[in-house]
């Protein structure tokens, strides 16, 4: 029996890092659809490692390693082998919690499983459901360098938590866009951009602008923006004035089911 094709015929451009392009494509050429990439990240090192080293190196007067991405994953583990040593062989009192099921997923690869992933694939989730007081803990929070929440750091903060937050990696804004979505955006041609992050959000603005000038507003017209979760959402209506749709559970395959529901 064939699988349902809910976007077939729908013209989609995703906004993904370079690097995580391939796993949003085929989910949407799954479900139908003509696929135009808009990498509207580059994922690359902070300017500084030296934080990220120097913590790593205390893991052990960690309680818990809280990782909301797998670029997060990807930059401690490559780091914790310059020091000889992995996630999968960390201290025994050292506890990691997952924000989103491409990070559990990406730890479960390193033979390092997440001990606690929340219900939402979001921040807010890991907060609500955390499964010991943060009082007294003392918390590894890596992150992207510049532009994501530091919503888990103060509220853990509040609980009583000693957290740490340190860059370990920096996603930055490409410097053009490809030539077939382009020419799709010129002549009005899509159906759909959905965002996967508040900073593709913010890139994705930068890019059009660069390209058609003061009116770049205008060539988002007549299509649906959809999110991948609430902080994208609200960057959506900060910089592009509104939002569409929201995917739900706050991942790739939500991400195809509510460009199914918007473009009905």
């Amino acid at each position: 029996m064939a699988e349902p094709e809910p976007l077939r015929g729908r013209r989609i451009a995703i906004t993904r890092a370079e690097q995580q392009l391939g796993a949003a494509r085929s989910l949407f050429e799954r479900a139908g659809a003509q696929v135009f990439d808009l990498p509207a990240l580059v994922i690359g090192p902070p300017d500084h490692w030296g934080p990220l080293d120097d913590a790593l190196a205390e893991l052990e007067d960690f309680h818990w390693l809280i990782v909301s991405s797998a670029n997060g994953v990807e930059a401690v583990e490559a780091r914790l082998k310059r020091q000889g040593r992995s996630l999968a062989r960390r201290p025994a009192s050292l506890k990691i919690a997952a924000v989103g099921r491409k990070t559990a997923a990406q730890l479960e690869t390193l033979g390092a499983p997440a001990d606690f992933v929340p219900p939402a694939f979001v921040a807010d989730s890991l907060i609500e459901h955390f499964p010991v007081s943060g009082w007294g803990l003392r918390l590894l929070l890596p992150r992207v360098q510049s532009g994501g929440r530091t919503l888990l750091a103060e509220a853990f903060g509040e609980a009583g938590a000693r957290v740490v937050e340190v860059a370990a990696y920096e996603s930055r804004c490409p410097t053009s866009l490809p030539s077939a979505t382009l020419a799709a955006l010129e002549a009005g041609g899509l159906d759909a951009i959905t965002f996967s992050s508040g900073k593709t959000v913010l890139h994705t603005a930068q890019l059009l602008e660069a390209h058609f000038g003061a009116s770049w507003l205008a060539q988002l017209k007549g299509m649906a923006l959809v999110s991948i979760g609430p902080q994208t959402s609200r960057n959506c209506l900060e910089i592009l004035g509104r939002v569409d749709g929201e995917a739900s559970p706050h991942d790739l395959d939500g991400l195809v089911a509510a460009c199914a529901r918007c473009l009905g």
